[in-house]
């Protein structure tokens, strides 16, 4: 049990606070003078004759090299197929392409010409390649354990970043945060520095801002979660939740799963904070003091970044998991008796990363 987090009240929070080249044959035409002179008429008629048999063999000629022509480009590999494009994303029968793929304006396709009809011919039909996605079948998998585990209030909430739709399951009502909140604080003071209010480097307690944020996220330590708190203010906590669509009281420390959600999602696509601000934030959610909820269910390969909380019988976690430029937001909420049943709580929270993970990487 992580002690950092466990100083928490269920209470009220108290602190002080490249254009193709189109190759074409050249015109040829008589420069000025080349017309003939008198001759007589024996003469201009043998070299009329001339002329037509040097232009049918050159007829000719041309005729053979495009059979030739044609013979070596039937010969030919095709061009490889162009690279699938990522196929849309579909939530509850509405199909939504990925945002960042759409194409400023639609090229069309051009088809070859068939020699025979004279008309374009069919283009062979590709398979697209099917993206994982947040499907009805992954909502039953998910709305089936929660119903397996109804001794527990579960809220799960799931957003694929690509989208932004919030999928919510089980208790979507408000639960005391706990240490998750711990991001919410850390993002209100990070802005204030973005905006000339604040300082990473300030003193702050025996150390600095930048410093006490870290503690506060990658160690859960409430000391610094109550020196942040108390420069970012009450009123200020609550004016920049409310900027990004939360209602939040910091003296009850109340969020829904998919409040937790929305706000990792904003983080990890750089709604909130600039670019610097917004890696150092989420290099701070790896590694943390208690790896033991989503991390060690979630496959080789996929990055985890996240912030649990424990706070009596609250026991949550919230994370980003990535993998090949593809995003999603998972958090799962718990509420039980209190720190006896956290095994089988645990236990549930990785049953439902291992079924998250498994559908969509």
């Amino acid at each position: 049990m992580p002690a950092n987090d466990s100083n928490n009240s269920t209470g009220p929070v108290r602190m002080p606070e490249p254009t193709p080249r189109h190759y074409r044959s050249g015109g040829h035409r008589a420069s000025d003078g080349s017309q003939p002179g008198p001759r007589s008429l024996a003469r201009r008629e043998g070299r009329i004759r001339r002329q037509y048999l040097t232009a049918a063999a050159v007829a000719l000629a041309l005729v053979a090299a495009g059979g030739v022509y044609a013979g070596v480009q039937a010969g030919l590999p095709s061009d490889p197929p162009a690279a699938a494009a990522t196929a849309p994303v579909t939530d509850a029968g509405r199909t939504v392409p990925p945002a960042s793929d759409l194409p400023t304006t639609a090229s069309p396709v051009a088809g070859t010409v068939s020699a025979a009809a004279g008309k374009p011919a069919e283009l062979p039909a590709v398979p697209a390649v099917a993206v994982p996605a947040i499907d009805p079948e992954l909502d039953s998998q998910i709305n089936g354990i929660i119903e397996a585990n109804s001794a527990y209030a579960l809220g799960v909430s799931l957003i694929d970043v690509s989208d932004g739709v919030v999928h919510g399951y089980g208790a979507q009502g408000k639960f005391v945060a706990a240490s998750t909140a711990k991001i919410l604080a850390a993002s209100a003071y990070y802005h204030l520095v973005e905006t000339g209010r604040a300082s990473l480097t300030a003193r702050m307690g025996a150390s600095t801002a930048g410093a006490q944020i870290r503690q506060m996220v990658q160690q859960s330590n409430n000391d610094s979660w109550a020196l942040i708190l108390r420069a970012v203010g009450q009123r200020g906590i609550t004016e920049y939740a409310a900027s990004i669509g939360i209602t939040y009281d910091r003296t009850v420390n109340l969020l829904t799963p998919a409040e937790m959600a929305r706000t990792l999602q904003l983080l990890y696509t750089g709604q909130l904070l600039n670019a610097r601000n917004t890696a150092q934030l989420l290099s701070y959610m790896q590694n943390t003091n208690f790896e033991t909820l989503i991390p060690p269910a979630v496959p080789p390969g996929v990055g985890v970044h996240h912030k649990y909380g424990l706070l009596f019988g609250n026991l949550h976690d919230a994370a980003v998991l990535d993998k090949d430029g593809r995003a999603f937001v998972f958090v799962v909420y718990t509420r039980g008796k209190n720190y006896s049943d956290m095994g089988p709580r645990t236990q549930i929270i990785q049953q439902l990363t291992r079924t998250v993970t498994a559908a969509l990487f």
